[in-house]
């Protein structure tokens, strides 16, 4: 089935990198959903080193290698990716552009790449499958209601998506200092419709000067191994859990079954001074030892991004803010746009590095300084 998208001609011709989105994504966006979408916690140190990281592993080039053959497809959990990226969860696409995550599907599946949709998406899940033609997979918070968080993955399960993706790094919000200076407010019409008629609970401090988190619902229902372990025991779903920085945690989930890892630090929205995803990527791997898949996001800008990740261990990376910018300018074909340049840069970086198949990318891609004693 093809997917017909407006002309390129709607971009314009000086955008070449996903980076060339952003200064025309603040402008459609507005500083309100610029702050909220840009913006990470606190100091933002994460946010800056989960890219400044990338930067400094350094591609060794190899020469007369034999590329015949060449491909960017591998598989994960038995599904086939035209290339190693999918597109990473993000809430409330709607607030980026009117047709919300429908248009973001769109382009994925004109691009034949797959789509980790939102808890907090402001479209149906059941409607955003029925206009995908790529793979989906489903982002879960669990939800201080249980009961509306099995509803939520029987959901899920009968509209057809093929995994679900456990994100358990933010049991609280992270302290973002730049949506607070901003005077941040939602969009009108936006919201996360598929929690309507979900039991919020009251986060108000009684008196002032009383903990914000502790003691509060926020901790006191925050999901544990747990309630991880029963997920896992009523969905038929293979579900990966993202949000891993520590080794021992990655043992821990390995070991209870889940399907996946995914190494991250929710872009740096979180927990500000954590580690960068890509520097504690090579951990995590050794830890896990190729028992199960283990994926990466945050800082993802370039094909070569994805080539140094891949050569780390990753068996695929999620992209996320540079598609959500695109969306903001040009809808749909912004997506593909965004997708098309990423996979391109993939493939130049693996035909100059030598490997004609993405199973051929090894740690030798990557330049080692020599140490002197």
């Amino acid at each position: 089935m093809s997917f017909p998208l407006p002309p390129l001609t709607q971009i314009p011709p000086d955008v070449v990198a996903l980076t060339d989105y952003e200064p025309l994504a603040r402008q459609h966006l507005g500083e309100h959903a610029w702050a909220y979408y840009s913006g990470g916690a606190a100091d933002e140190v994460t946010l800056r080193e989960n890219r400044t990281a990338f930067d400094e592993l350094k591609l060794l080039p190899r020469v007369l290698r034999d590329m015949r053959g060449g491909s960017t497809r591998t598989t994960l959990l038995g599904q086939t990716l035209e290339f190693p990226v999918l597109l990473a969860p993000i809430a409330y696409h709607r607030m980026a552009h009117d047709d919300g995550e429908l248009a973001t599907v769109l382009g994925a599946s004109a691009m034949k790449t797959g789509v980790i949709v939102s808890t907090r998406a402001s479209v149906m899940i059941e409607d955003i499958a029925a206009a995908a033609q790529t793979h989906l997979w489903f982002q879960l918070y669990m939800q201080p209601d249980r009961e509306f968080t099995k509803t939520l993955v029987r959901r899920a399960e009968n509209a057809g998506y093929q995994a679900l993706v456990l994100t358990v790094d933010a049991p609280l919000t992270g302290i973002r200092n730049r949506l607070q200076r901003s005077g941040y407010r939602m969009r009108a019409g936006v919201e996360a419709v598929n929690l309507r008629g979900m039991a919020q609970p009251d986060l108000t401090p009684r008196m002032a000067g009383e903990n914000v988190a502790f003691g509060s619902p926020l901790l006191d229902e925050a999901p544990t191994w747990q309630d991880a372990e029963w997920l896992l025991s009523f969905t038929k779903l293979p579900v990966l859990i993202k949000g891993i920085l520590s080794p021992e945690d990655a043992e821990m989930a390995v070991q209870r079954g889940f399907a996946g890892i995914i190494v991250s630090n929710h872009g740096g929205r979180v927990l500000d001074t954590t580690p960068p995803a890509i520097a504690v990527l090579p951990q995590i791997v050794r830890q896990v030892a190729g028992r199960v898949p283990v994926l990466m996001d945050g800082g993802v800008r370039r094909g070569t991004d994805v080539l140094k990740a891949v050569a780390l261990g990753a068996t695929a990376v999620l992209v996320g803010r540079p598609y959500l910018f695109a969306l903001s300018v040009a809808g749909a074909v912004g997506v593909a746009h965004v997708l098309n340049i990423l996979r391109a840069e993939f493939e130049v970086a693996m035909g100059l590095t030598g490997c004609a198949t993405v199973d051929q990318i090894q740690k030798s891609v990557i330049w080692q300084r020599e140490s002197h004693p």
